[in-house]
């Protein structure tokens, strides 16, 4: 009896049907045409993220995406590496077609009173006010031209605890290393030039 009331209910189950949200990719100049896709079976949100870039005061790029995500694919946060802070903001949801709205745009931060190194040029020992919710130390390579350089800077918990993530790497760098504690990320000398410094914005903006 168990077994035969086993089977109605195998045959009388809905048919599950994959979740289907926009997807749009980024063009050269940040812009993007929604249309419609099936997730795989693993992705189980509908998302939209937005990444923007800023030198002091200017903004150097403002790129949004939507697509199919793993939940933790849904990360707001910054890095800060002193010569230009980008901020991601996110917004993921469940139902059908969900994102049909851009992630929103980034909040004014203000510092919070940690501080960490970043790098001006030649040394890596300058100070660096840390804002919003940068709570970490981050120390990164970045590769352009065939040459390496160090950054040093700020960045968000989520953002740290997200380095293997191939996305997060095109945007920060490689062998990311982060800690907490005001200077975690010791001082160093480096030979970096501008080019190297925004090497990952350039990615950023290249990254479709």
């Amino acid at each position: 009896m168990h077994l035969l009331g086993l089977i109605f209910g195998i045959v009388l189950l809905p048919e599950a049907y994959p979740l289907k949200c926009y997807e749009c990719l980024p063009g050269s100049l940040g812009t993007c045409t929604d249309t419609e896709k099936e997730c795989l079976p693993l992705t189980n949100q509908c998302g939209a993220l937005r990444i923007a870039s800023y030198a002091g005061g200017t903004e150097l790029a403002n790129v949004h995406m939507k697509s199919c995500v793993l939940a933790d694919q849904c990360v707001e946060g910054s890095v800060n590496f002193g010569i230009a802070r980008t901020v991601l903001t996110s917004k993921c949801c469940t139902s059908e077609l969900c994102n049909a709205q851009p992630a929103p745009e980034p909040s004014k931060s203000s510092p919070n009173g940690k501080r960490c190194y970043h790098c001006d040029g030649q040394q890596c020992s300058a100070t660096l006010n840390c804002a919003g919710n940068e709570d970490h130390c981050i120390s990164a390579t970045v590769t352009a031209g065939g040459a390496k350089a160090v950054m040093k800077g700020c960045a968000s918990k989520l953002l740290c605890s997200n380095t293997q993530d191939a996305q997060i790497k095109a945007l920060i760098g490689e062998e990311i290393t982060c800690c907490q504690g005001d200077f975690c990320n010791s001082a160093s000398s480096t030979s970096a030039g501008l080019l190297l410094l925004v090497a990952p914005l350039i990615s950023l903006v290249m990254f479709s």
